[in-house]
């Protein structure tokens, strides 16, 4: 996979930690710029906020459609085969937006990987498969992928790396089950997580916006 286009905001001069952020199935690397200003962690912590373009793929699901995706989905029931091949190309080249920021001299363990839905998924992939230690995952509406593979190349760098997970009740994109039995297999595997249920559909909320704030406060300190 080519390196990945990305829109990047910073909170402040010289930047000390970064926020790898990654859009949902069909949006784009614009779509969660309006959080940046909620999340305001103070003078004293400027982030770099790493919005990055999921390239453009059709999508089984969705009748083939071409549209911007980390990985093909053919179908929501769990037990239909994953696409392998496109969530390890995904992740590899999130492996090289970490490599960049720490290129530009930010330390791993100041470094988030973040994502919504389908960006979520890969988040969770990449962060606890990352051989240098990162600074937690947030994993908003959405599911570990390719769990039996996560479990057998497991970072021991990530090991009880700090996540947070979030999931709406009334989501009816991706069915909160599916987060649940994602939760119990995290847990299962030592990880700490920060799990939170909210009234909501398939987005982001008020209420869950500051809870990430406070989990940035918490990782990024």
């Amino acid at each position: 996979m080519e390196e990945l286009e990305t829109v990047e905001l910073e909170t402040g001069a010289n930047p000390q930690a970064a926020v790898i952020w990654l859009h949902g199935l069909g949006a784009d690397a614009h779509d969660f710029e309006p959080v940046v200003p909620m999340l305001d962690l103070g003078p004293g912590r400027p982030v770099r906020y790493v919005f990055p373009n999921a390239p453009q793929r059709p999508v089984t699901i969705n009748g083939g459609r071409v549209m911007r995706a980390w990985y093909d989905i053919v179908s929501m029931d769990r037990a239909a085969q994953e696409d392998a091949v496109g969530i390890g190309a995904s992740a590899a080249a999130v492996e090289n937006l970490i490599v960049r920021e720490m290129s530009r001299g930010i330390d791993s363990r100041r470094i988030v990987v973040a994502g919504f839905s389908q960006g979520g998924a890969i988040a969770l992939f990449t962060g606890l498969r990352h051989a240098a230690p990162l600074a937690g995952v947030l994993a908003l509406s959405t599911y570990l992928p390719l769990a039996d593979l996560v479990v057998s190349e497991a970072s021991s760098a990530n090991a009880g790396l700090p996540i947070f997970m979030a999931h709406g009740n009334a989501d009816d994109v991706v069915p909160i089950n599916f987060a649940r039995n994602s939760r119990k297999k995290l847990a299962q595997m030592g990880y700490d997580l920060r799990w939170t249920e909210y009234s909501m559909p398939h987005a982001v909320i008020p209420d869950e916006i500051e809870d990430i704030r406070t989990f940035l406060m918490q990782v990024l300190d």
